[in-house]
């Protein structure tokens, strides 16, 4: 089922794909946040509230400004030639960014401005992998805490790197329920994957450098998980006309679901191959921004981002199946315009092991995995 969407502007997204649903209105960008967003002592306080506003515009400025030392501006790369595209679609190569996805930019955003001294995240991987390199870069104690269905190469990669990590049995849930209480136990900092402002407004980065290097774009892909990336497209298109498409994989449409039901929902634990976009539930932080500013949410199959990841390696592109969901949306999609599939993450086998080995032949601070 697709809908036309103009989110931000007068109407809800649309929702296209396996399962998707409906969807809701919005009335401007980031409202919602007016009822609260907090992280209670121990676990960098940021609220926003009617009295602080809600991101905008000039947070992913001060971000850009704060992370520019620590991350790379990312190309934009030709992309495939299609019958709906011709020539006209583009990749951002955040593949390329340090620590092989764009997670270092929010990472980077939130230990910089909370002066963080230790730091406790939940992550599936790829955000575990940029605080690790970053908290490295620092010497900050880094424990990265991980679900069940982790892939272990990315694991051993944020070991390498000098971090402790937990695994937990469940789901992001239960990961996320751990590394809040561990950050309470060690009054460390909690830095969430994507449900965090800081880590918002640095994804947001982004679409910044996008919409610099490409003015006349008409639509943004991008792979959705928890939200933060997406959600910070959304902040940097929020005065521009550009449409936002959010892409999600099919066994897991969180935000599809929940802007159909109204409100944010929880789904069961999935086992997508798209291993960094395996959120069970919409942020507090994201929801918001998305509901009010996306445009549409693309759902795509398994057999789809495998063929959109194999594409791009034909390309010279080495995504991962994270990194190659927008473009597996973009493809979905087959709009005639000009179109920006964000390439999220490149951490693929053979970069974890050159990561891996490259590390930890040279460092002895790579700690032991506990499991709880």
């Amino acid at each position: 089922m697709s809908t036309a969407g103009t989110a931000g502007r007068g109407a809800g997204p649309g929702v296209t794909g396996p399962g998707a649903g409906t969807s809701t209105t919005g009335s401007g960008v980031g409202a919602g946040l007016e009822t609260g967003v907090g992280f209670g002592p121990g676990t960098g306080e940021v609220r926003l509230g009617v009295a602080s506003g809600a991101l905008g515009g000039a947070d992913l400025l001060a971000a850009a400004s704060r992370i520019a030392p620590y991350v790379v501006r990312t190309p934009l790369l030709r992309g495939p030639v299609t019958a709906a595209h011709g020539t006209g679609l583009l990749l951002k190569a955040e593949h390329l960014q340090l620590g092989g996805s764009f997670k270092m930019r929010g990472a980077a955003n939130a230990v910089l401005a909370l002066a963080a001294d230790r730091v406790v995240t939940g992550s599936s991987g790829n955000h575990g992998i940029a605080l690790a390199r970053i908290a490295r870069t620092l010497g900050i104690p880094l424990t990265v805490v991980l679900a069940a269905g982790a892939m272990p190469s990315k694991a051993a990669a944020i070991r390498a790197l000098g971090a402790e990590t937990v695994q937990v049995g469940g789901g992001v849930a239960e990961r996320e329920e751990r590394a809040r209480a561990l950050a309470a136990e060690r009054g460390a900092v909690l830095v969430p994957s994507s449900d965090h402002p800081l880590v918002v407004a640095g994804q947001g980065t982004v679409g910044l450098e996008i919409l610099a290097a490409a003015p006349d774009t008409e639509t943004v892909y991008v792979p959705t998980g928890g939200g933060g990336l997406l959600a910070g497209l959304c902040l940097a298109a929020a005065e521009h006309p550009v449409r936002v498409v959010g892409v999600e994989p099919a066994l897991t449409p969180r935000y599809a679901r929940s802007l159909a039901a109204g409100h944010p929902v929880r789904l069961p634990p999935c086992a997508t191959v798209a291993d960094g976009l395996r959120g069970q539930s919409p942020g507090a932080v994201p929801y918001p921004i998305i509901r009010d500013r996306v445009d549409e949410l693309i759902a795509v199959g398994d057999a789809e981002i495998l063929a959109a990841t194999a594409l791009l390696h034909r390309l010279g592109v080495d995504a991962e199946p994270s990194g190659a969901v927008a473009l597996a949306g973009a493809l979905r999609a087959g709009r005639r315009e000009r179109a920006v599939a964000v390439v999220s993450g490149g951490n693929t086998p053979a970069r974890l092991h050159t990561l891996h080995h490259s590390h930890t032949s040279t460092s002895t601070t790579a700690r032991t995995d506990v499991r709880i």
